[in-house]
């Protein structure tokens, strides 16, 4: 691996619109690398990232999985708590680096300062450079972005006032982002997720050769609730 990119990947949808930017702006991303938090990360996307195989496998690039262990937990204090995360994914990049030189890596963070500032940190220490193309811009603009490039966004989990059951499993298409707006206005949902009131699974997308297809269950406890895939293929 000579001067390549590495695309930090959940298989969600911002990290996989990094990645798409990426690609679209011949960045030479030669692997992809999925963190594999508990429940309660402070830094990682958390439900079904083990489906990021199947995604990679339809992209076409390899993948990297990285197992946290116990990384940050039993940690009250975030900040601390997000830097003992972090450390895992850092040994991994170091990792990597052996095979060449590693030149930068994706991100697909949109407003979280606690997460980017975290990620630009370690990018200074391995001496490689951060492409974040969402960082910053407006959500809603990313959205529509997302939809005209034929994305097909899946709700895996919810966790905010005013996302009900109905959410889950839901594809996030136009409609669902006027509604996705409508409770930001109301309740100050992110239109992204970004606060994670909700996360998401890139099931298509023009990066992708074949769509993934799922059969799942759905877990609600009255607040919050997820998908529990049952069996994932390539279509």
């Amino acid at each position: 691996m000579t001067e390549a990119w590495v695309s930090l990947f959940s298989g969600g949808k911002d990290s996989s619109w990094a990645l798409y930017r990426a690609l679209e702006t011949d960045l030479p991303v030669e692997r992809l690398l999925t963190v594999h938090p508990d429940d309660g990360s402070y830094m990682y996307h958390v439900p079904e990232t083990r489906l990021a195989r199947l995604a990679a496998e339809s992209i076409g690039i390899e993948l990297v999985e990285v197992d946290p262990d116990e990384a940050g937990r039993g940690i009250e204090e975030s900040g601390a708590r997000g830097d003992a995360e972090l450390e895992p994914l850092e040994r991994a990049l170091r990792d990597l680096t052996m095979d060449g030189d590693l030149a930068g890596v994706t991100a697909g963070a949109v407003e979280s300062e606690f997460q980017t500032s975290r990620i630009q940190g370690m990018c200074d220490r391995l001496g490689i450079e951060l492409f974040a193309p969402l960082w910053g811009r407006d959500p809603r603009e990313l959205a529509d972005a997302m939809l005209d490039a034929g994305f097909e966004i899946r709700v895996v989990q919810v966790a905010a006032r005013g996302l009900d059951e109905s959410w889950l499993g839901r594809v996030l298409d136009e409609e669902a982002f006027d509604d996705l707006q409508a409770l930001h206005e109301e309740y100050g949902v992110h239109v992204l997720g970004e606060g994670g009131e909700f996360e998401t699974l890139v099931t298509d997308g023009p990066h992708m050769a074949r769509p993934i297809e799922l059969d799942y269950e759905t877990e609600w406890d009255g607040t919050r609730g997820r998908l529990r895939v049952t069996d994932a293929r390539l279509g």
